[in-house]
């Protein structure tokens, strides 16, 4: 059985801290159908997504990346990126954070559906 580290609900959906240790995090990502996260970029970490559940699109510097269960992505550090639930149910995906700061705070929003861009 796994341990949860962390849970918190998002208007988008939820994420679970399933690890952690220096310089990484892996969490658990479920998003409702057809919300997506902010368009946002990280100044001290890098990701990889992998998808575990339905279907996906990523934006990724501009650039639309439609995914489904087994696919995966890397998200650079610095990267703008964002991930959008194209589905009916919930989407679910896997993100590592690798970097010198994991912290909830390194987050620049560029775009928020739900009004979280800084001013």
């Amino acid at each position: 059985m796994t341990k949860v580290i962390e849970y918190d609900e998002r208007p988008w959906g939820n994420y679970t801290v399933l690890d952690e240790g220096e310089g990484y995090k892996v969490k658990r990502i479920e998003v409702l159908p057809g919300k997506r996260l902010s368009y946002q970029k990280h100044a001290r970490r890098a990701e990889h997504w992998m998808m575990v559940k339905g279907i996906a699109r990523v934006t990724l510097d501009g650039v639309l990346i439609d995914l489904k269960a087994g696919e995966h992505v890397d998200i650079p550090l610095g990267a703008a990126h964002r991930i959008e639930n194209l589905g009916d149910g919930i989407m679910v995906f896997i993100e590592v954070q690798q970097g010198d700061y994991l912290g909830e705070d390194d987050i620049t929003r560029l775009q928020d559906d739900f009004g979280r861009t800084e001013s």
